[in-house]
Order: structure tokens, then C-alpha cells, then sequence
């Protein structure tokens, strides 16, 4: 039986950056990843041409712990091509503008939406008690967008912009999460909308994985899915699907919050942590990548979140061919995978669009994930944000689904390592004075 300070269950940047800082404090650290891949929800693809970032896509300098990594590695960040179009609906018509223009139409309706978060949630990086958050997390965020004083235009348009953010039917995201990411850029709705969907890494974002993999003062075992954790005060064993056992002082499990209940977990999670499991997130819907033939021009485009695709834009463009990256509400809701279908959806704004690929990852079907990124239902934060951060034993949590303050992305990934290696360090200093090490160990 192989014995180590730290077993972290999963290689994703919330797994690897916890093994990082573990391991440069002296802990003996293993990592144990069921895929053949490091990355988890990143993974660049090189496909249809380009560095296709099938999961994780965007960050930003006001996102503060991914731009920490990207300034600590040197790495290259760029963006995608500016939008010389635009186009959205209006009473069924498709209207041809330029991006200024849809922002400009659609401000209204976003400073009623969220012209508050800044007040309602004053410190996004700390988990928020107030009365005022707690209200507010009840709602979904439909229901805020019902009672706001828009015309059916602009609430097609608002909600639209959502959908992108949210990938899921907003009857089911939680009004904090516009609330929560707002707060995260002072309460400025269109910085939000530029901090999280504009600079990429240009060598791919899986080069920030690799390199904090590289990291790592440990072994790193791919291949190696975790079936069962047992855990106890001081120390708990985890057995793999090929029988094998490793023991650890302490074990940081980082699964996605939406498969957390399927690993058998003895004693069991806290009801708490079970039925946020078992509830799962709000995001429930789809990333396609759609290379056409060109040339044409970039361009954004947004219809409503009851269409097939609800946002699409140009990310990457050549002189004979562009890539497109598209979001709809609900993965199940049409055949992404078949170009007849995919070439359809684009009819909604233009008809000139030549479909030559499509790829996409389905998230809500990958078993080690069944979710794209952490958006929570109407008050599952205030029910269970603290208790998924609390370690049961020696069994503790990190992930970007748990994140305080850019959940769901990059950064909330790396700040939720951080954390929670701060926390097992601490622990095993304290362990150490109390279960001394054997001379063989």
C-alpha cells in the first residue's frame, strides 16, 4: 500500500495547483486523475484548424489568481478578432448593427438587472451572509428579468447575453450568479462581460495546466479513476477501479460538484453536500465550435435563449475560412454534431453561412463531469456554498464550482487550490505534532 502526506483527487487546475502548493511546503503529494488527460474542464483540442478550446475558455487580468499564474509563467495571452457586425432579433426580424450598437440597446435592461450587485454583494470574495444576498439568491433569474420594466425586445436581448454567461434555461440559474459576477468587476456589467469572455492563452489554455503540472513535487497518475474514499481523523485511504489502495493524512477530493454523490464516500458526505450533488448545477447546455467557409466579415450575433444557439460569434478568421464559437440553453435540444442541423440553427440570423465542421465536447454527458461550468440554482448558494468549502476529517474540497469569487472560471479554480492547500498545510503541521511520522514514512 502506497502512503503519501496528500492524496488530490483530480488533475484539473483546482487539483494541480492544491498538489503545487502542497508539495512546496514538503508534503509528500499524490495526484490521482481518471483521464488520460490533465486538465479536467480545460482541454484544447487541436482542431478545425486552430487551438480549439473545447472546455475553459477565457480570463482576464481583473480575474487576480489566473493572472498571478499568467505573469508568474510568462505566458502569451491574445483575443479573438474584434466583431465588425452584429446582428439580434427584434419582433422576429433579424437586426444588422455593430456590437456598440447591440451593448448600447441592450445597457437599459442590464443596469436594472444588476446596477446593485456592487451594494447587494460588497465583498464577492467572501462568502455573503447579508439579508439582502440571501433574498436575492432565492429568486432564478428569470424571474427577475420578468418583473423588470422591458419591452419583449429588450428582454429577449438581456436574457440573451445570459444564456451565454449562464448555459442554461435561466428558470433555473439562481439571480445570484449575475449578482456574484458583477460584484466581481464593481458592479460594471459590460467589464464583467469583457473579463470573461475576450483573452485566451495563445499557445492554448491547456499550456497553464502543463505548467503547473511541472510543477508538481509528486507523482501524477493519469488513467487512475478513485472509487471509493474512506476517512477518518487522521487519515483516510482511497481504492482505485483497479482494486489498488493508496493511504494519505489527508485527501482533497476536486470533482465537479454534479458527480460528487456517485463516489462512494464513507461515512458519507454531509446531507448538505449530498443534495447540493444530487440538485446539480444550473448550466446544462452547450459550446460548439463551427468552422465556415470564408471570407467574411466577424461578427456576434444573439437570438434568444429558445433557440438551438442563442449566442455565436467569430473567434478565430482566415482569409478562406473562420471558427465560430457558439452557446445554446440545453444540450438535448438539437443534433449538434450533425452540420444539416448545425447549419440550420445559423438561419436565425444569416443564410449565407457555408457549415464545413463542427466540434464540440458534451459536458453534461462526460462522466467524470456531467456539468460545463458551476452556475447554482435559485438558493443553492445560501443552503450550501460554506458547507461544500468545509472538510469532513481528513477529507477536504477544492474546485471552481466552490469558489467565492470568479466561480465557474480559471481564476476560481486556482483561488480554491490556494485555499484549500492553505487549509491541509495548516492541518498537517498539527498532525504532525500529533501523530508523529514512523522512521520508515
Amino acid at each position: 500500500m502506497q502512503t503519501v502526506d496528500v492524496i488530490v483527487i483530480g488533475a484539473g487546475l483546482a487539483g494541480l495547483t492544491t498538489a503545487r502548493e502542497l508539495g512546496n511546503s514538503g508534503h509528500k503529494v499524490l495526484v490521482l486523475e481518471a483521464q488520460d488527460r490533465l486538465g479536467g474542464r480545460i482541454y484544447t483540442d487541436d482542431r478545425l484548424g486552430v487551438h480549439l478550446e473545447l472546455g475553459g475558455n477565457w480570463l482576464h487580468w481583473l480575474q487576480p489568481h489566473v493572472w498571478a499564474e499568467v505573469t508568474r509563467y510568462g505566458l502569451e495571452v491574445d483575443r479573438g478578432p474584434r466583431s465588425e457586425e452584429c446582428y439580434w432579433l427584434q419582433n422576429g426580424e433579424v437586426v444588422k448593427n455593430d456590437l456598440a450598437g447591440f451593448l448600447a440597446f441592450i445597457d437599459p435592461g442590464q443596469r436594472k438587472l444588476v446596477a446593485r450587485s456592487a451594494e447587494i454583494m460588497p465583498r464577492p470574495d467572501l462568502i455573503e451572509g447579508g439579508a439582502e444576498f440571501r433574498a436575492a439568491d432565492q429568486l432564478s433569474l428569470q424571474e427577475v428579468f420578468d418583473g423588470l420594466d422591458l419591452s419583449d425586445e429588450e428582454r429577449d436581448a438581456n436574457e440573451c447575453a445570459w444564456v451565454g454567461h449562464c448555459n442554461g434555461p435561466l428558470d433555473q440559474v439562481s439571480y445570484s450568479a449575475a449578482i456574484r459576477w458583477t460584484a466581481a468587476t464593481a458592479g460594471e456589467w459590460g467589464v464583467m462581460h469583457t473579463a470573461s469572455s475576450v483573452l485566451r492563452i495563445t499557445a492554448g489554455n491547456s499550456t497553464l495546466v502543463d505548467v503547473i503540472a511541472g510543477d508538481v513535487k509528486g507523482e501524477i497518475r493519469l488513467n487512475s479513476p478513485v472509487v471509493k474514499i474512506c476517512h477518518q481523523r487522521d487519515g483516510g485511504e482511497v481504492t482505485l477501479a483497479d482494486g489498488s489502495i493508496s493511504r494519505a493524512r489527508r485527501i482533497v477530493n476536486t470533482l465537479p460538484l454534479n458527480i460528487l454523490h456517485k463516489l462512494d464516500i464513507e461515512p458519507p458526505l454531509s446531507p448538505v453536500k449530498r443534495e447540493a450533488s444530487e440538485e446539480g448545477t444550473g448550466s446544462r447546455g452547450l459550446k460548439l465550435w463551427i468552422r465556415v467557409k470564408g471570407p467574411i466579415k466577424p461578427f456576434f450575433a444573439y437570438s434568444s435563449q429558445h433557440h438551438n444557439l442563442s449566442v455565436i460569434r467569430t473567434e478565430f478568421v482566415n482569409a478562406e475560412d473562420a471558427v465560430l464559437v457558439a452557446f445554446g440553453a440545453d444540450i438535448d435540444r438539437f443534433d449538434f454534431e450533425n452540420i444539416a442541423a448545425v447549419s440550420e440553427a445559423l438561419k436565425v440570423w444569416r443564410d449565407d453561412l457555408e457549415v464545413l465542421e463542427v466540434a464540440a465536447h458534451p459536458w453534461g454527458r462526460d462522466p467524470y463531469a456531467e456539468e460545463t461550468w458551476m452556475i447554482q440554482r435559485p438558493g443553492a448558494y445560501t443552503r450550501s456554498q460554506a458547507e461544500l468549502q468545509r472538510n469532513e476529517d481528513s477529507l477536504y474540497f477544492a474546485s471552481s464550482d466552490i469558489a467565492n469569487l470568479w466561480a465557474g472560471f480559471f481564476d476560481g479554480a486556482i483561488e480554491s487550490g490556494l485555499r484549500t492547500a492553505r487549509e491541509v498545510h495548516t492541518s498537517l503541521g498539527a498532525a504532525y505534532r500529533e501523530f508523529p511520522r514512523s522512521a520508515d514514512q
